[in-house]
């Protein structure tokens, strides 16, 4: 009998990736079950987008580390005007400025902003645990903290924002990724030296697809320590910050986790 579903003789590798490969064809078409498995990944990508964000148990869980939190929401006033006015999502609120300025807060040297962006599903599965991979890092470079900044219907450009307002020396935003099919909570680190309202997307570095299946929370911190590092001894950020880190002749005070020493939680 003739096989209606023939396989792809590249399925052997499936076992090593999460990307769409090796799909096998029926005729011209994609089997059955491979369709509804991309349907349902085109679904679960669309819920990440739209999914609210629950800043409340990320704030208990950061104050069960010691740090305070503060949170504040753009100037789009809902997920669908979010969606359709991405400038809006790049200012605060006028009354977020406000109480950010009420603070009277003393300059830090790093601020970090957790903000929805198009996954909040990233924020509440990846910030907290690579915060606390982080935490030994950051206190090794001896940098002061801003209280951690809760950001809704956020983009990227907020944390210049929010880090004018604060005075903060830089800014680190951690924010959820635009869905893939394979990936609905991948999450980003924007490093930023200097931060204003002004800055160029040019001037910030990025460290992508932070998530257990793809850059783990022990490597996304070592990054993010060895960029901050760099951009405190350069006071820069940006394309003039190469991302060196796996080059051991460019490593200062900070140096990669050993084996065993830090682990995914």
């Amino acid at each position: 009998m003739k096989e209606i579903v023939h396989a792809n003789p590249w399925e052997m590798l499936r076992e090593y990736t999460a990307a769409r490969i090796a799909l096998g064809r029926t005729g011209a078409s994609l089997p059955t079950e491979e369709l509804l498995k991309f349907g349902l990944a085109h679904a679960q990508a669309r819920d990440a987008v739209h999914q609210a964000f629950d800043s409340e148990p990320l704030a208990e869980a950061l104050a069960a580390q010691g740090l305070k939190t503060f949170t504040v929401h753009s100037a789009a006033t809902s997920r669908e005007q979010y969606l359709c006015r991405p400038d809006l999502g790049r200012r605060l609120s006028d009354a977020s400025r406000d109480a950010l300025m009420a603070l009277h807060q003393p300059p830090a040297d790093l601020l970090i902003v957790v903000a929805d962006g198009l996954s909040s599903k990233a924020v509440h599965r990846q910030a907290v645990p690579l915060i606390t991979q982080a935490r030994p890092y950051l206190e090794q470079l001896g940098l002061s903290l801003a209280p951690v900044v809760l950001a809704h219907q956020s983009r990227v450009a907020l944390g210049d924002d929010i880090g004018e307002c604060l005075r903060a020396k830089a800014v680190a935003i951690l924010i959820g990724e635009r869905p893939g099919l394979s990936s609905p909570d991948s999450l980003s680190i924007y490093l930023t030296w200097g931060p204003h309202t002004r800055r160029l997307e040019s001037e910030r570095n990025c460290i992508s697809n932070i998530r257990p299946e793809g850059l783990d929370y022990p490597q996304a911190a070592f990054k993010w320590a060895w960029l901050l590092e760099q951009a405190f001894q350069r006071r820069l950020s940006g394309v003039a910050l190469k991302d060196e880190s796996d080059n051991p002749a460019m490593h200062g005070k900070i140096h990669p986790p050993a084996v065993g020493h830090l682990t995914t939680p």
